[in-house]
């Protein structure tokens, strides 16, 4: 790497980055120094974001874009890097979905959230990679979540759009390893988050929407997309139950369908009833900008221990190494 390269700031592009997990990895980004590409849908939330970190130092570039339109991120991917430099880190963050019975989606709406949550992923990783490829450089986070391995009821398209973003960067990420690039490619799967998605996501439940408990807040995610993007590896997993679903589901599939059956209609839903007249992002932004944070902060956690722990393996792995030995010695010591 040129001496230029290593002196400027790391260059980050965040997709869905005007509100929810992506606001909170932007602003994770941020205090690291990164200088940020923002793309989003909603130009207040954008605007707020990019105010965000100019106002901590930093340097942002805005771009309203739809990411299910492969012209539109190509052409978001030319101007970050003309305006900021070469893109070292890209997120893959937008998603939109409906929580509704699958007999009850429209074609248009399963579609629509196929071509935002998965086929965005695809046309943000084209556009990163057709620029690391040649640079032999960069890392790309897609983030994830448990629903990438364990389904639920009434979200049909989001949980496919997860899985198909687990197969194909399994795919890309063994094509990178064929042709020896430096190129990295990395996976973060989430818990249940507290971000506003819940408010504005279209539904056909009777009840107001919620995340799954238990529930993180979305600072938890944007910690783990910072990490995924420092020291990358095949797949992070974030949170207790996140690693649950995962390791219950293949061992146990057909006990997750029952109990998920039992339980997971009303686990997806809070005691309110749905107010009328409420607005939905999936085919235009709601109005306003609308932070990282949704209506659960008081039933959200602001740290997991597992988190903490696989980003920590190294330092524990120490830990128990040194209390191993110390431990012989001290049996050596009292046999003697």
């Amino acid at each position: 790497m040129k001496r230029k390269d290593r002196e400027r700031p790391r260059v980050v592009v965040v997709t869905g980055a005007s509100a929810g997990v992506g606001r909170a990895a932007v602003r994770e980004f941020a205090r690291e120094g990164a200088w940020v590409g923002l793309l989003a849908r909603g130009v207040e939330g954008l605007d707020g974001a990019r105010a965000e970190i100019e106002a901590a130092g930093g340097r942002a570039l805005a771009r309203q874009t739809d990411v299910s339109r492969p012209d539109e991120v190509e052409r978001a991917a030319e101007e970050v890097e003309r305006d900021l430099g070469p893109i070292d880190v890209w997120v893959n963050n937008a998603m939109v979905s409906v929580f509704s019975p699958f007999s009850e989606m429209t074609a248009d709406e399963f579609r629509r959230v196929t071509e935002v949550t998965y086929l965005g992923v695809v046309y943000g990783t084209m556009a990163a990679l057709k620029r690391m490829i040649p640079r032999d450089r960069g890392t790309i986070v897609q983030v994830g979540s448990a629903l990438a391995y364990r389904s639920i009821p009434l979200q049909s398209a989001y949980c496919g759009a997860k899985h198909a973003i687990r197969g194909f960067t399994d795919s890309v990420r063994c094509e990178l390893l064929h042709d020896r690039r430096n190129v990295r490619i990395t996976m973060v799967q989430m818990p249940a988050l507290n971000t506003p998605q819940f408010s504005w996501v279209r539904t056909r439940l009777p009840r107001r929407p919620q995340p799954v408990p238990p529930i993180f807040e979305p600072e938890v995610a944007g910690r783990a997309i910072a990490y995924a993007a420092r020291r990358p590896r095949r797949e992070l997993d974030v949170g207790g139950p996140t690693l649950a679903a995962i390791v219950g589901n293949a061992v146990a599939p057909q006990l997750f369908d029952r109990y998920l059956a039992r339980t997971g209609y009303a686990s997806q839903q809070t005691d309110e009833p749905l107010p009328g007249g409420r607005p939905d992002n999936l085919f235009a932004p709601v109005a306003g900008d609308h932070g990282a944070h949704g209506r659960f902060d008081g039933r959200s956690r602001r740290h997991s221990v597992e988190l903490w722990a696989t980003t920590h393996r190294t330092w524990i792995a120490g830990a128990i190494a040194t209390s191993a030995v110390a431990l012989a010695g001290a049996l050596a010591r009292r046999r003697r």
